[in-house]
């Protein structure tokens, strides 16, 4: 009755067969989001979908995949919604996932980091995934990693190194993760003898690895982009703004919550994404205001707890999103930099933050540094900074 008032059309659905499932469904649709007219356009297809459902013998019966796909051969465009509705209603069999035959492997490694090194969960997750990754890059077949020899190791690090690659810092941070693996896989004669030592992780110079972000000229120019009101705007607004005036990390924005924001006290907190540490900000007026509008005239009604969401039903937490959101626009500026991602607008942050005058303590507790090496990197690259300061040091001697 919310949906349709023409009579005939609300007899016609509520006669229909799965009338209470198909309810449910689209309570659930509504809940995430879902405009009315794409409400009307799912009720329409659930429709079609029951009756032929009913048709082939197929009321109260759980589906394969497969199943669902010759029902509806006929009617291939239904595919992608029934398989949603039937998994909704807990009557859909799947196959369950299949494992990577090393996954066993990698298993017995997370809990020898979890109980006897001690690690932080997500550091296991890292080393796992690091893990996980590199083997499938080899090719490894059947479980067994006694076919990994050390020039297999050195020339899958040496590919990872080309143009459009990994960073040297970070073909480094994968060798000592898989070295950590391999003496752990040794120890309990799973792989050659000495392999751990035998993976070589490449030469990091001093000047390798200083941080390059926009100037703040062209951050501003970026902001300015996001003027207007068009929807999409209203929401990049914010979240350019934590990541360039904050200095957050990509996960970092991601995960904010509603519950994170005091605005009675105009503060917000941040989960470290590296240590999980909690840390509060003050939170300045022109980000708390593009932050309320979002939330006022643009976040989705959803179940979902974290502050910015995907704007197309079903809405979801944004997350590998930021990246694209950040890289389309900064290209756009015809700006030169070595990675387009977050990661460059906090760079940008850093380096505002010393050109301003703050120490690097001060620096380091503002982007969530725990090594003060982390942000004694960015000193490196305020030349302009450093001469005018030597020239003033100077006149004042002579």
């Amino acid at each position: 009755d919310q949906l349709f008032k023409c009579p005939v059309a609300v007899v016609r659905y509520r006669t229909g067969p799965f009338l209470e499932e198909r309810l449910a469904f689209l309570g659930h649709l509504a809940n995430e989001g879902y405009t009315r007219k794409s409400l009307q356009n799912n009720a329409r297809d659930l429709l079609a979908i029951a009756h032929t459902l009913v048709l082939a013998g197929r009321r109260r019966k759980a589906l394969t995949l497969a199943e669902v796909e010759f029902t509806l051969a006929d009617h291939r465009r239904f595919f992608p919604l029934a398989v949603r509705w039937l998994k909704f209603l807990g009557r859909l069999r799947q196959r369950p996932a299949r494992l990577a035959p090393w996954a066993k492997k990698i298993k017995a490694f997370a809990d020898y980091m979890e109980h006897e090194a001690g690690l932080s969960p997500v550091t296991i997750y890292d080393r796992c995934s690091y893990v996980t990754r590199f083997l499938d890059r080899l090719s490894v077949k059947g479980g067994s990693l006694h076919g990994i020899t050390p020039y297999r190791i050195d020339m899958a690090l040496q590919k990872m190194l080309e143009p459009g690659g990994y960073s040297r810092t970070t073909i480094r941070q994968w060798a000592c993760v898989l070295r950590a693996f391999f003496r752990f896989a040794d120890g309990r004669g799973w792989c050659r003898k000495g392999l751990a030592e035998s993976v070589r992780a490449p030469r990091v110079f001093s000047q390798a690895s200083l941080p390059l972000g926009p100037s703040w000229d062209d951050v501003r120019r970026l902001l300015a982009t996001t003027e207007g009101d068009q929807p999409h705007n209203i929401r990049a607004r914010p979240i350019l703004m934590l990541l360039a005036i904050y200095g957050l990390r990509r996960g970092e924005v991601s995960r904010l919550r509603l519950e994170d924001f005091d605005w009675e006290h105009e503060v917000f907190r941040v989960v470290s994404s590296k240590t999980g540490r909690i840390r509060t900000y003050p939170l300045t007026r022109s980000v708390g205001d593009a932050i309320l509008r979002y939330l006022q005239e643009m976040r989705p009604r959803s179940s979902h707890r974290e502050l910015f969401l995907t704007r197309r039903p079903p809405s979801r937490p944004l997350h590998a999103s930021l990246t694209g959101l950040v890289g389309d626009r900064l290209r756009a500026l015809n700006v030169s930099l070595p990675h387009y991602g977050p990661h460059a607008l906090r760079h940008a942050c850093a380096s505002r933050l010393l050109a301003t005058g703050l120490s690097l303590k001060e620096i380091g507790d503002q982007l969530g540094h725990t090594d003060p090496d982390s942000t004694r990197i960015y000193a490196k690259v305020d030349l302009v900074g450093l001469r005018e300061v030597a020239d003033f040091d100077m006149g004042g001697v002579l």
